[in-house]
């Protein structure tokens, strides 16, 4: 159901932004880093609930020329040179190299060398042709969805790659000259054992990544997964042996050189973190592009219609849906809640700041004490964070403080 203020809306109902930029006082606000959305896929994945639609390249110019529409008349809500650009989906690397031409050349005038640009890629879509496209248009970083070395537990996920094809991907594009590669790996998979996971990290780390993304699986409503399970199809891994496989990545990860920044990502270093994904949990602002984007700024939030017909008909900017407009409150809640994924948390400074503005700083204030108390968050003179347990529960945790 597609919503705005929490009214169900028909897309052809749906309004554009604009209208809710003015009222928020926002007309004029930048931002410095970009989302982009690019739906098409060769097969949906049962677990996957990011908008996507599954396509034989019918549409892919179309596409394109609609996004070179909207990056048109979006460009006054950019501060120029972006910091940071991604591309997900979906499926980017599906489009052709000619698309992705027309693609690059239209990015370069936003970015500079010190850019940030990522773009998602399924290993079966990785070749010359497209990379070197990829790093024309001033792509420097590669995000390969792994999710594991092993084919029977892709099979339970319906993920269709051939594993020996990641390494093969994470060759190409350090020949092609991107010099950071991120690896997203998925654990808890239904039937994973202990052993199947050491052997997924053995691979993973002979690849010698900078960046890995190493989530549990998660069983998001409405995805052919979640049916599955509700159905007696799956069953889930033991909250116990999850809760171990956790702690089993995190310590091998660690014993590699791989620092955990964030309770699903770890980097070998400072400079090879996700500095997109580092926007979101530092509350910055980012700008929508595509069918299912979504946008952020200040206390503004919203995501682009997920309809692809509609967004392909739609002229300047699409119709909205999920349009939120924060108070002061819920603000604080999410920097709260955001600023705890990482593991340096909120410096005391951060956190008083926010808490001396907080309409409901007592209960927050109660909440951090007994969360405290029992060993999930440690403050001190640094700060707040998230302690070693209190990761497992994070999803928890924060959602009490938001």
């Amino acid at each position: 159901m597609l919503t705005v203020g929490g009214v169900p809306l028909s897309v052809e109902q749906a309004p554009n932004i604009a209208a809710f930029l003015e009222e928020a006082g926002l007309a004029t606000t930048q931002a410095s880093s970009l989302y982009l959305h690019i739906p098409f896929c060769f097969h949906r994945c049962h677990y996957c609930d990011f908008y996507s639609v599954v396509d034989t390249h019918r549409q892919h110019g179309d596409f394109v020329d609609r996004l070179l529409e909207e990056l048109a008349f979006s460009a006054e809500r950019l501060s120029l040179p972006l910091k940071t650009m991604f591309v997900g989906g979906g499926t980017p690397t599906l489009l052709e190299p000619s698309l992705w031409q027309r693609l690059g050349a239209a990015f370069k005038p936003l970015i500079d060398g010190e850019t940030e640009c990522t773009v998602e890629a399924n290993p079966e879509t990785v070749e010359e042709p497209l990379l070197d496209v990829l790093v024309d248009s001033g792509v420097n970083r590669l995000s390969i969805g792994a999710q594991s070395f092993d084919e029977g537990l892709l099979k339970a996920l319906e993920r269709h790659h051939a594993p020996a094809n990641v390494g093969r991907a994470v060759r190409l594009a350090r020949q092609a000259g991107i010099k950071r590669v991120s690896l997203d790996l998925i654990f808890a998979i239904p039937g994973q054992t202990m052993q199947m996971l050491e052997a997924d990290l053995d691979q993973a780390l002979d690849l010698e990544p900078e960046h890995l993304s190493y989530y549990a699986l998660t069983y998001e409503p409405k995805t052919p997964l979640f049916q599955r399970r509700a159905g007696g199809l799956v069953e889930q891994v033991d909250e116990d042996l999850e809760a171990a496989m956790f702690e089993r990545v995190q310590a091998r990860l660690a014993e590699a050189g791989y620092a955990q920044y964030e309770i699903s990502n770890y980097a070998r270093g400072d400079l090879e973190v996700c500095r997109h994904n580092l926007v979101y949990w530092q509350g910055q602002n980012y700008w929508p592009l595509g069918p299912g984007a979504a946008g952020k700024l200040g206390a503004l939030r919203w995501r682009n219609a997920p309809a692809l017909p509609a967004y392909l008909k739609s002229q300047q900017w699409p119709a909205v849906v999920d349009v939120e407009r924060l108070d002061e409150a819920g603000q604080i809640g999410e920097q709260l809640m955001l600023g705890l994924r990482l593991n340096a948390g909120l410096s005391g400074q951060q956190l008083e700041a926010l808490l001396a503005n907080d309409p409901a700083s007592t209960t927050r204030r109660a909440a951090i004490e007994g969360f405290c108390q029992r060993g999930l968050l440690e403050q001190d003179g640094m700060g707040l964070r998230l302690t070693q347990q209190g990761r497992m529960l994070g999803d928890g945790i924060m959602a009490a403080l938001l």
